[in-house]
């Protein structure tokens, strides 16, 4: 079940983990380089803070004319496998070319 949820995801977004940042920079610069106009960085919880650096890292060093369009910040509610509800902090950074 999970296979067909990634299928149905559209390839301009970037899912930021555990990998290292460059590992998400070269996806990033791979999609605008591919002829989307737009990139979707999104990111949950501590990986936040890799995202606003990997949007940098793109936006400064390697695809100067690329603008943050849009940068949107939310809450998720997850719950954990003991059934108690936690908030989990997520963010959208739109880079455009």
């Amino acid at each position: 079940m999970a296979e067909q949820a990634q299928e149905k995801l559209p390839e301009n977004v970037v899912f930021i983990g555990r990998k290292p940042s460059m590992s998400y920079v070269l996806g990033v610069i791979t999609q605008l380089s591919n002829g989307q106009k737009e990139v979707f960085i999104k990111a949950r919880g501590r990986a936040i803070s890799k995202a606003v650096d990997v949007a940098e890292i793109v936006r400064r060093k390697f695809v100067q004319d690329a603008k943050i369009s849009n940068v949107e910040i939310g809450t998720e509610e997850r719950q954990l496998e003991n059934g108690q509800k936690i908030n989990v902090s997520t963010i959208n950074i739109t880079i455009t070319k």
